[in-house]
């Protein structure tokens, strides 16, 4: 998310930078490139009226004007105004200080992803707050909608209150809190029907639900792809629901960052989770500092370690390090390890959202980085012997054309992954004494492990 808008704000801010002293007219050219950026990215008009205001009032001052570094000094006027628009403070998890259970109630559109969002909130609070969850759907009209959450449920390993589409939905939801109760849950996560457009029936449904369970929490999820129209429907629901926070789902895509921009001034209600791929783990806290770095191309190293300390495998990684540390050689078996951990950070594209100077590398580059490659290369490296990944000197001619027909790819893909293997090898001897977690550690402005030559 965000790439067009990093792109575009990147190169305004950098133009403003390199100016000797700011003058009216320099941040008045400047702010109206920023504001075409914004409305582009499908920021609501009023937010973006309020937010270039705010940024010339503060740039006209006479302490940035006088500053040593007047560009860096604007740079940082929006870097805050982008922070303060979008709630200013991090988000907080959940709050769940009530009677057990402590029902927490998801709303939302049909296709928003609320019955995933479901399934990866009550991952993380088993998982990080150690709760014994509870799910719950009371989606009477989609088809396969309550199977699909008792699959994901079964898949995070989370209790299923059974329904079924001949049920009231209240009669459901009073029945899973009375089961909740029973069963000493701590959480009972209610996810509630969604409509393909906000109608009058779904909000007098969605009103009589929450009057009947009294969440301690209602959360609103919506697909930023949406844009500008996922915070008028976040307003719509809100004024109907005694909302507590926002889910933001699919920030993964190609969204132009307009939700994100918008919900927080348009609802008053903040951005709790972000939605960061279709992986049950992919849901993130919401920065509004971090994110605002991010737009500003200046990356997210502080979520980058955060993820590697919670999902990377440390005996893994212990055990590689000891291995170099020996003067064993990195092999191809160790750099399928790498990938595999790099996926269960989100993938490269995630990452690479997440570097800093990602803005300065040409679109042909960036391209060429997906994780569909990184999918190949463990493909090929599936296809070899055990011989071939401990000694990849032996892989020639015929052992080439055969990884390639396993892997169902070519030998010039086989050559390029070779290659890739090979710059690894070289990174890894420099970074010995730290196995994968602390190149994530050491990363700025470096590429991490894998990413090379992509």
């Amino acid at each position: 998310m965000f790439q067009n808008l990093s792109d575009r704000l990147s190169g305004v801010l950098k133009n403003i930078t390199g100016q000797g002293k700011l003058t009216e007219d320099n941040i008045k050219d400047t702010l109206r490139e920023v504001r075409m950026s914004l409305l582009e990215a499908d920021v609501a008009l009023p937010v973006v009226k309020d937010f270039i205001e705010q940024v010339k009032v503060k740039a006209l001052g006479e302490t940035v004007i006088k500053s040593v570094s007047p560009g860096q000094a604007f740079v940082k006027i929006v870097n805050d105004e982008l922070i303060s628009v979008m709630g200013g403070v991090a988000a907080e998890e959940l709050s769940l200080n009530a009677r057990p259970p402590a029902i927490v109630m998801v709303a939302g559109l049909q296709g928003a992803g609320k019955t995933t969002s479901v399934a990866k909130l009550a991952l993380r609070l088993k998982e990080q707050q150690k709760k014994k969850v509870m799910v719950v759907s009371c989606d009477v009209y989609r088809p396969a909608a309550i199977d699909q959450l008792k699959t994901l449920a079964s898949e995070v390993d989370v209790e299923f209150f059974p329904s079924s589409g001949e049920q009231n939905p209240i009669d459901i939801a009073t029945a899973a809190v009375d089961a909740a109760k029973k069963g000493h849950f701590d959480v009972l996560i209610v996810d509630t029907a969604g409509r393909l457009h906000v109608d009058e029936a779904m909000m007098e449904e969605v009103k009589q639900l929450n009057r009947a369970i009294k969440p301690v929490e209602t959360l609103f999820v919506v697909d930023s792809m949406t844009g500008q129209d996922a915070a008028n429907t976040a307003k719509a629901f809100n004024d109907a629901l005694p909302l507590t926070g926002v889910i933001l789902t699919k920030t993964d895509g190609d969204a132009r960052g307009g939700a994100a921009l918008s919900i927080r001034t348009i609802t008053g209600k903040p951005i709790k989770y972000m939605g960061v791929g279709e992986k049950i783990v992919a849901l993130e806290l919401f920065h509004p500092d971090r994110i605002a770095s991010r737009i500003l191309g200046m990356g997210d190293v502080l979520s980058l370690v955060e993820e590697a300390q919670q999902k990377l495998d440390e005996k893994k990684s212990e055990k590689l390090v000891k291995k170099l540390k020996k003067g064993k050689k990195f092999d191809l078996s160790d750099f399928k390890d790498q990938l595999d951990q790099m996926s269960k950070m989100g993938g490269i594209t995630s990452l690479m959202g997440k570097m800093p100077g990602m803005g300065n590398i040409p679109d042909a580059v960036k391209d060429q980085v997906n994780d569909k490659h990184t999918a190949r290369m463990v493909a090929m490296i599936n296809s070899m012997t055990p011989k071939e990944r401990q000694f990849p000197d032996i892989i020639k001619g015929s052992r080439k054309k055969r990884i390639a027909a396993g892997s169902g790819t070519q030998v010039q893909d086989v050559n390029k992954m070779l290659k890739q293997f090979s710059q690894m090898q070289k990174m890894m001897k420099k970074f010995s004494k730290g196995g994968m977690k602390n190149l994530m550690r050491g990363m700025a402005g470096k590429m991490p492990p894998g990413m090379m030559g992509f």
